[in-house]
């Protein structure tokens, strides 16, 4: 009961306000620079999406790892960063505007990508078949509730009220 209140509730409204105070501090110019300068976006899409799941299946295959850390190491390697990415790129005074749009971006890719390489993935290492799907309205309506529209808000308010953004 405590970590479904924790995982369903709490989490996610903590991290749409964590999502709307970095709203604040962006402009519509911050994702506008990154729809001219599209380099950046696609490099850390094949990144994520591509070569991460290629180092984790390479690491995942030369180690002696039992089949269970191996699958793991591999899911972790396949599933892109959410929210915590962002968080953690507005602490590191990084790119939010670029972190932002590429967990937007690998957010909606990986909702076809994650059933294909898991189910690879249990089949490689432990031998097993298993037809795995994800949930792609709620997935998307959750990236919109816990992202997008907190940003939007965050965005708003400081466009609007730009002095109640800053304090």
């Amino acid at each position: 009961m405590q970590a479904d209140f924790f995982t369903n509730i709490l989490l996610p409204v903590g991290l749409g306000v964590l999502m709307l105070g970095m709203g604040l501090g962006l402009i519509l110019a911050d994702f506008q620079r990154i729809t001219r300068y599209p380099k950046a976006v696609l490099i850390g899409l094949v990144n994520q999406i591509i070569i991460l799941p290629i180092i984790g299946f390479i690491i995942a295959s030369l180690l002696p790892l039992q089949p269970e850390i191996a699958v793991g190491l591999m899911i972790v390697a396949i599933c892109p960063g959410g929210p915590s990415s962002n968080v953690l790129t507005y602490l590191a005074k990084g790119d939010v505007a670029l972190s932002v749009t590429l967990t937007a971006f690998s957010s909606i890719i990986t909702i076809f990508t994650i059933p294909f390489l898991a189910s690879f993935i249990l089949q490689h290492f432990m031998g097993e078949s298993a037809a795995i799907s994800l949930p792609i309205g709620s997935t998307m309506a959750q990236i919109f509730l816990i992202i997008v529209l907190p940003m939007i808000i965050g965005m708003t308010i400081r466009h609007y009220f730009p002095l109640l953004a800053k304090s």
